[in-house]
């Protein structure tokens, strides 16, 4: 095997790349927080059911449609640039969503807060990849990074429902104050500025078709996973699909496109992706309703219940962490798959929960399913920024998140919407509920909760355990389906990932070894930190 030559990182690169993490953790953060916090403050300002959807998905939405542009834009202007422009701007709504006086006030910051996220994690990526030009210790370096950005979600629910069970709900939006002041303040001497030189202009047409693509189509998706097929998210979903091919033949003959799809022709950059793409959305589905069944089902508080994901959580942050090491002996396609089986391990545990199940089961099923994820989180991401030159290090990273991001996305509304259709159809009603009381019940958990508290003692009970019992046989669908798609996955990553290299690995190697297929000669040459 030949040895890197590169020079290796010291302080300075590893304490830049905590002033990175740092705030991908706070905009990780900011989505799981308002899981503990949504019954508060919909409370508190009045929101709708619908308004409560879009105070939760819109900050995910926005975010995901401004991926890509924020990327390309990184490499344009330069990447630690877009980095403090995106940090001030993300403290500022970060400010205005903690006190908002109305559901649209929060909806309207929220989404800011969207695109202002989006600069964060393409920037870190790109910078990464310049601050650490040793392969080994670039592997070990992105996965310290996404160790913060998984690992925010976790943060979320122990922090937020710490601040939630002393402050009002818009302290939870505060705790990213003080750290995107330390990004603003040690950013400039530590981390260091790299854009594109021969980058031409940002193709403003291209950015709007890119958003008029993506926005319907998430929309669209999130309408009919909820409500079932109408006409209505049927046509804004297709007007989305519209766009997109308009954006494709744009990028095709641009000399400079916002996205170069070109960069699909290399099989492991696209395989890569889809990898990102599902297993985000399996995940995603699965650990909502999880999050759920210990608080309404468990009866766990919300800071218990943060409290109790911890151990989730470090067997992700494992899971994450190993992966680069067993892959410089492994194949990160084998690395993938492995990781795969033993998430369907935990999932088979939490197929099996019940209401009565103790909790120390329920924690090693998803235990093991975190550890599992791990690895496909961190390599393919690895991946993708491998497969392309580094003057795409931002748009390849944007690319990258926007398959994670919208598998979250559709994976809630999704397996979600799978999990509350199971319920509706399971939870047995007491006779003699009045028809508004019932049709409240059967729509949530959570409307059954609220629904039992003004019913006589024995009823109320009666309908809250009956519901209690069709939210897990909910739960248990859904990790029936996210088994069986996980086991697919590992199928996919050791069959389309089979050539891809190890880090540190020359680029004969792989090819000798295994028949790796020829790619082209300037993802190749950029591609050997891999």
């Amino acid at each position: 095997m030949t040895i890197s030559t590169r020079p290796r990182a010291g302080w300075r690169a590893w304490t830049g790349l905590a002033v990175l993490a740092l705030p991908t953790l706070v905009a990780a953060m900011d989505i799981s927080v308002l899981f503990l916090a949504l019954p508060q403050l919909s409370e508190s300002l009045k929101a709708s059911g619908i308004q409560q959807l879009w105070i939760m998905d819109i900050y995910g939405f926005v975010l995901s449609g401004f991926l890509v542009t924020m990327g390309t834009l990184g490499d344009r202007i330069g990447s630690r640039k877009l980095l403090l422009m995106g940090g001030g701007a993300f403290g500022v709504f970060s400010g205005v969503a903690a006190f908002s006086t109305s559901p649209e006030m929060l909806i309207t910051s929220r989404a800011l807060l969207g695109v202002a996220g989006a600069t964060l994690m393409p920037s870190g990526f790109a910078l990464i990849r310049n601050m650490f030009l040793d392969d080994k210790q670039r592997s070990v370096a992105f996965a310290v990074f996404i160790t913060c950005v998984m690992g925010g979600g976790t943060a979320g629910l122990v922090i937020g429902g710490t601040l939630l069970e002393y402050f009002w709900w818009g302290s939870c939006f505060l705790v990213g104050l003080p750290v995107m002041a330390l990004l603003l303040l040690a950013g400039p001497f530590l981390l260091p500025e790299r854009h594109n030189p021969d980058a031409g202009r940002l193709d403003l047409i291209s950015v709007g078709l890119s958003l008029m693509a993506v926005l319907p189509i998430v929309y669209g998706f999130k309408e009919i996973s909820r409500n079932g097929l109408h006409r209505g998210p049927v046509l804004v979903g297709l007007a989305g699909v519209v766009f997109a091919v308009l954006f494709a033949r744009r990028q095709l003959r641009l000399n400079d496109p916002l996205l170069d799809l070109r960069l699909f022709r290399n099989r492991i950059f696209s395989s890569s992706l889809v990898i990102m793409l599902v297993g985000s959305f399996l995940m995603a589905g699965i650990m909502l309703l999880f999050v759920q069944y210990l608080q309404l089902v468990k009866g766990l508080s919300p800071l218990h219940a943060g409290l109790c994901m911890i151990a989730t959580s470090v067997a992700l942050v494992v899971g994450v962490m190993l992966a680069p090491f067993i892959a410089r002996r492994v194949r990160p396609g084998y690395v993938i798959a492995i990781g795969l089986a033993v998430a369907v391990i935990g999932l088979a545990i939490l197929i099996q929960v019940r209401t009565t199940t103790a909790l120390v089961v329920a924690l090693t099923g998803a235990a093991f399913t975190n550890l599992g994820v791990g690895p496909f989180v961190t390599l393919a991401t690895e991946l993708v920024q491998g497969a392309v030159p580094p003057q795409k290090a931002g748009s390849a990273a944007a690319v990258s998140q926007t398959s994670g991001e919208g598998g979250v996305a559709f994976g809630l509304a999704t397996l979600g919407g799978i999990g509350v259709a199971v319920y509706s159809n399971q939870i047995t009603i007491p006779a003699g509920l009045p028809a508004g009381t019932a049709d409240a019940a059967r729509e949530s958990i959570a409307g059954a909760a609220a629904a039992a508290a003004p019913l006589p003692t024995t009823q109320g009970a009666e309908l809250f355990t009956n519901a209690q019992h069709a939210f897990t046989t909910g739960m248990n669908y859904v990790a029936v389906i996210v088994s069986i798609m996980a086991a697919a996955l590992a199928v996919v990553a050791t069959t389309m990932l089979r050539d891809a290299k190890r880090p540190g690995e020359a680029a004969g190697e792989a090819d000798t070894d295994h028949g790796a297929q020829k790619v082209p000669c300037r993802a190749r040459k950029v591609g050997s930190g891999l």
